[in-house]
């Protein structure tokens, strides 16, 4: 009883995590079946905590605090326990759901060439976005296939290619925060000094691509989770969409954004369109 009670409260703690740090993810993790809720929390709040270590606290030695976070990690999946519960509900889903340690040692590398990558070779870069963002779907997807690993073979390419939009995406949103004040370039061959409409367009163009096939996996998932992963998508198309019409220094000066009532109104649209399985 206390051994389920302390994974509960370690899974609360990282739904809390997802809810402060994310409404977009928060309101799709929330249009999962009920089943997939908990797992996919677990996952987004240690995603989560590694990101804030090598993003947020400079005023640390943000090294020696992600080695010992990568050490935490580890321990944690082999000891299947751990004081930290953001890395207890972790490791939870990691046994439970077999996820590939492979998986994990991937997002762990990118997220430590934050703390001193600053430029990416056109080839870094895609192991850069294979680490912090596909891997993390491949995770959910894990959890989505529950064991059915003739499905997650088939789905894997298409999750890939959803994780790798969401953070173009994110780089595009992001692009005076990472280039003005952390001074990371993500795109390479592209000159932010003198970014144009027309370097602009061939990055959107980009992600326009990966969102198309991404699609065509999301329209094979169960439908257990289906339409929180769809609406997902909708929501970094809309961004997508918002970017493609925001003159390219205006991307460098704000962050584009969805408010939260507009959010609401895709979620009716998106769930209309899935239940009359027009996605």
């Amino acid at each position: 009883m206390s051994t389920e009670l302390y994974k509960h409260n370690s899974i609360q703690i990282s739904r809390i995590t997802t809810l402060n740090y994310s409404t977009s993810f928060s309101l799709g993790i929330r249009m999962l079946a009920k089943k997939y809720r908990d797992p996919v929390y677990a996952i987004y709040g240690f995603v989560r905590v590694a990101d804030e270590i090598v993003d947020t606290f400079h005023e640390v030695d943000q090294q020696q605090y992600f080695n010992a976070f990568v050490e935490e990690t580890w321990k944690s999946v082999r000891d299947g326990f751990s004081t930290n519960p953001i890395l207890h509900s972790f490791q939870w889903v990691v046994n439970e759901y077999r996820i590939p340690h492979d998986l994990i040692t991937a997002f762990l590398y990118s997220m430590e060439l934050d703390l001193t990558e600053k430029r990416y070779s056109q080839e870094g870069i895609e192991q850069y976005i294979y680490g912090s963002a596909e891997v993390v779907g491949l995770m959910c997807l894990k959890v989505f296939c529950d064991g059915d690993d003739d499905r997650y073979q088939r789905l894997l390419p298409s999750a890939r290619r959803l994780g790798a939009a969401f953070q173009k995406v994110n780089f595009l949103r992001d692009l005076r925060s990472d280039y003005q004040e952390r001074g990371r370039i993500y795109f390479a061959c592209v000159d932010f000094s003198k970014f144009n409409e027309k370097q602009k367009k061939r990055l959107v163009k980009d992600v326009d691509k990966d969102l198309h096939e991404a699609i065509m996996g999301i329209r094979q998932l169960s439908k257990g989770s289906r339409f929180g992963v769809y609406l997902a998508y909708v929501y970094y198309l809309r961004l997508l969409w918002k970017i493609r019409r925001t003159p390219a220094s205006v991307l460098m000066s704000r962050r584009i954004r969805i408010s939260n009532a507009y959010k609401i109104w895709l979620l009716l649209v998106s769930w209309i369109r899935h239940h009359l399985n027009l996605i």
